[in-house]
């Protein structure tokens, strides 16, 4: 193991300077007079994005190898000679952006001639590694993780205690959940509260349990593992928690974030627009002063669990005379829950429900609002104006924690279709002793790992106070096409009875394509990650 960290490291040397030079690459298209020049950028969007992928690729090995340092063993041994092998070799011939767009590295006018030692790492994604790898995942089935995550000892007592509850209360129910379009019962609601999972990192004196990102990815991650709903509970609280922690006043954090840890109330968050997808700023949807208070008019879409909930954290624009980001303002908005009889019960406020494929353990649905009132109180922060900057003082944490679902819903395909591959027989043996099902099984174990790495690797930077808006962006763009090919490839391994609504992977199959939309689309995550590199 040492021999090839130390090769790794040195590899880790050539693909950041390789990583440098493609930067500088970009620049020169697109910010020729040193300002990134919009309609540059639009123009050069696929180089760009590659540029992002190409990042991606070079921190996601950073950290497999930073992990390797950490563990021991065969196992962990093989998945970091397959990540490099594969990563480098895609690295240098296309690394997948979507099914059929690749990014390259001729797409940004460089070059990249493999060093000794790199060429030696790629020829160690070999079909004996990853034969020799499947067996190991196939006698470790009943573990936790394949290959040791390289957490302290209180982390993996949070994840050996989540993965218990969630195996006992979640797994045995999910896909009845999901195929009856169910909401999720409040009794696994009350009991999450009760583990804490909605308070989880708001600070002991507000309520909360005053724990760590990294504690919240390793929870949300095997929450997600059992039903990707379940995990997404703890995602509604977590983004009404930052925006109140990071916007609010004393007496609104007083009041509202101990409400929250509890489980008393229940948020949604109402951001996203018929017409305005990930263009925030463009929203319409209007707040008016009305004495002390506001009146909102307009609408929304996409809203998830909004029937159940006791309040809404809402984007609207306080001031008429702008038309982007600088006239919004977010509000704490309360609202009566609903019944299936009559979901929104509060005085000028409509909605209705969004069928959808898969992540329905919430719902989701459209609303409109006409009058809709919001006490004067309750404006975060107390002055208009700020909802935008507010906003995006969340989505480090969002981002984190998508990726961390993404993690779980992976996992829980690569443990589906082991579990099929060990019991479903053809030509007289089990699926798993035939070639291409164990490399299925062995690069899905493999890339797990190094989505979970760099997922670790962005709380961690979070917990210690850094700025993390790229580690997040990377973290959540990677562990959602993770995600995507697991559930994928974990179908192909059940065949026909996979695409049959009875087998559980079916809905794994569903849940884990949202991942690539929501939180920020891979695309608009990838244009991110390239503005932010440009500077």
């Amino acid at each position: 193991m040492k021999d090839m960290q130390h090769r790794a490291g040195t590899v880790l040397s050539e693909i950041e300077d390789l990583q440098k030079r493609a930067t500088e690459a970009l620049r020169n298209m697109v910010a020729p007079e040193g300002k990134p020049d919009a309609e540059l950028l639009e123009q050069h969007q696929h180089a760009a994005h590659a540029l992002s992928w190409l990042t991606t690729y070079v921190e996601a090995l950073k950290q497999l190898a930073a992990w390797a340092g950490r563990v021991e063993g065969e196992m962990e041994k093989l998945i970091l000679q397959i990540g490099f092998g594969e990563y480098l070799a895609q690295i240098g011939g296309g690394i997948p952006m979507s099914q059929n767009e690749f990014a390259r590295l001729s797409d940004l006018a460089v070059e990249w001639q493999p060093s000794d030692a790199a060429r030696a790492m790629m020829a160690g994604n070999s079909p004996d590694a990853r034969a020799r790898l499947a067996t190991l995942i196939a006698d470790n089935r009943g573990s936790a993780t394949f290959g040791a995550t390289g957490l302290d000892e209180d982390l993996e007592m949070i994840r050996d205690q989540f993965r218990r509850w969630s195996d006992d209360k979640v797994v045995p129910h999910a896909h009845e959940w999901h195929l009856k379009d169910d909401f999720i019962p409040m009794e696994i609601i009350e009991e999450l509260a009760e583990l804490g999972v909605f308070g989880l990192t708001i600070p002991e004196n507000l309520g909360g349990l005053g724990m760590s990102k990294a504690a919240m990815v390793v929870v949300s991650e095997e929450l997600s593992r059992g039903y990707i709903g379940v995990g997404s509970l703890g995602t509604r609280s977590e983004i009404a928690a930052e925006l109140i922690l990071g916007g609010g006043t004393d007496e609104q954090k007083e009041h509202w974030l101990p409400r929250l840890a509890s489980g008393e109330i229940l948020p949604t968050a109402v951001f996203t627009e018929p017409n305005t997808g990930s263009d925030l700023g463009s929203l319409r949807t209007r707040a008016v002063r009305d004495g002390d208070n506001w009146k909102i008019t307009g609408n929304k879409t996409w809203i998830t669990h909004a029937a159940r909930t006791h309040i809404m954290t809402l984007l609207a624009r306080t001031d008429p005379e702008t038309t982007d980001y600088r006239g919004l303002s977010m509000f704490i908005a309360e609202k009566t829950p609903g019944s299936d009889d009559d979901p929104f019960p509060s005085p000028g406020m409509t909605g209705g429900e969004i069928e959808v494929l898969g992540y329905r353990g919430m719902k989701e649905y459209e609303l409109g609002f006409d009058g809709f009132e919001i006490k004067g109180g309750n404006l975060l922060g107390g002055t208009p104006g700020q909802g935008f900057k507010q906003l995006m003082q969340t989505f480090e944490s969002a981002r984190i924690q998508t990726a961390a679902r993404a993690i779980g819903v992976a996992q829980n395909a690569l443990e589906l279709g082991l579990q099929y591959a060990l019991d479903r027989k053809q030509f007289g043996k089990a699926l798993i002793h035939f070639p291409r099902v164990a490399d299925k099984l062995a690069m899905m174990a493999v890339e797990i790992m190094i989505a979970r790495q760099l997922t670790y690797f962005s709380a961690w930077e979070k917990d210690h106070g850094h700025r993390c808006d790229l580690e997040a962006g990377m973290a959540k763009l990677l562990g959602a096409r993770v995600a995507w090919a697991a559930a994928d490839n974990a179908l192909q391994i059940h065949g026909g009875n996979g695409f049959a609504l009875e087998y559980q992977i079916s809905r794994v199959l569903c849940d884990a394509r949202i991942l690539n939309i929501f939180e920020g689309a891979a695309e608009i995550q990838a244009q991110v990650i390239a503005r932010r590199l440009l500077g």
